[in-house]
């Protein structure tokens, strides 16, 4: 059998943990999905790339297939804007919340996905009602018994201590961190670091499509599909009039491109989309209804131009149907749990699953099909 080769480049979303537990993750999917597909699959150690990267190797011998996977870094910005000091992250989320109300159409947002706007909306409440019914409740029993004064220190000291577990159940911290990032960036653009970033990014993917290779795929996942747009408007922009590669997919999991879109001051952003609508390009994006934080069924080009010369599929991975009902990620609870469901592989193999696509056989294409024929 003739060796299978595949390119995969990975771009994440806002999260600091990197390179390291995105590497475990996979080696922990990959052994996941051999179990249940009965085939060899071998994920090497991590080494250094050459693009502010780090590369490693995924061997399925079974399947006849090599994959070259390529994790684009930049948790090292995400580290120095990542706010840890709780009343910073409350004073910086009164600018961010008042900016969104200036700026962003919560109205064309609700249209295109109620979910995300909930999500979007009730972190402020939860940071504000919580630890005031976590002090308030307490304070008005404990003073029937002490004076004012010292019930509503006890109060106070019990939401100090309870406020925080709570919050973070409810991923409270992270999702405010989140908005406030991508509230900067909407204002004022990804910054100079990030800039450079992502213009190395383009430069890389560019340089390795046409290699070798039987299959390029550019992945991301969560704010990673955001910036995903503008690394492929760069690498359109490198390509010149040499059209892009049939065997080049641009992958975007769990999306969540409107956060920026639809802010009316993100006209940098908006640049980048309008830019993308004339060009012939691959995109496949899996969102799953259920997940609050991304937008199924969202045209990312439509949201700024009536038109597309892109062939674009919008899926949603119906992970319910590989899940059983005690390992799901529903609720309130699982919801950060949830946006990492695309990166998983369930109980059962799906042709869309993560490991599927970059460690399987089958093509994306190949997969979509396979994808679309289960009942």
């Amino acid at each position: 059998m003739q060796k299978f080769k595949r390119k995969v480049f990975y771009l994440g979303g806002f999260d600091p943990r990197g390179v390291r537990f995105y590497h475990q993750l996979y080696r922990e999917q990959a052994e996941r999905y051999a179990r249940l597909s009965g085939e060899q699959v071998d994920v090497s150690a991590r080494r250094s790339g050459p693009a502010s990267s780090a590369i490693w190797t995924v061997s399925n011998e079974s399947a006849g297939v090599e994959t070259e996977y390529e994790f684009l870094r930049w948790e090292d910005l995400v580290g120095k804007v990542w706010i840890r000091n709780p009343l910073l992250l409350a004073w910086r989320s009164i600018a961010t919340y008042s900016a969104h109300a200036r700026h962003m159409q919560f109205r064309r947002m609700r249209k295109l996905r109620p979910g995300p706007v909930i999500t979007i909306l009730y972190p402020p409440l939860l940071a504000l009602l919580i630890p005031l019914a976590l002090a308030l409740v307490p304070a008005l029993l404990l003073s029937l018994l002490l004076p004012l004064w010292g019930a509503a220190l006890i109060g106070i000291g019990i939401s100090a201590l309870l406020s925080g577990r709570f919050l973070n159940k409810l991923i409270v911290p992270w999702l405010l961190r989140f908005m406030y990032y991508n509230h900067t960036v909407a204002a004022q653009g990804p910054g100079e670091d990030m800039n450079a970033r992502l213009d190395q990014f383009a430069a890389r993917i560019a340089q390795e499509m046409d290699g070798p290779w039987d299959e390029v795929i550019f992945a991301s996942h969560s704010n990673g599909t955001i910036y995903a747009m503008s690394v492929l408007r760069r690498i359109l922009e490198l390509r010149g009039a040499k059209p892009l590669p049939d065997h080049f997919t641009a992958l975007t999991l769990g999306q969540v491109v409107p956060v920026i879109a639809l802010r009316k001051d993100a006209r940098w952003y908006h640049g980048d989309l309008k830019a993308l609508d004339d060009k012939h390009f691959r995109l496949v994006d899996l969102s799953a209804p259920p997940d609050g934080a991304a937008y199924h069924d969202v045209h990312p080009i439509r949201l700024v131009s009536d038109r597309c010369a892109a062939r674009i599929d919008l899926l949603s991975p119906r992970f319910h149907l590989f899940y059983d009902p005690e390992n799901y990620h529903g609720g309130w609870s699982n919801k950060y749990e949830a946006h990492f469901d695309y990166l998983r592989v369930g109980d059962r193999l799906s042709p869309l699953d993560y490991v599927s696509l970059t460690a399987g056989r089958r093509t994306i294409d190949e997969a979509i099909t396979a994808f679309r024929a289960i009942p």
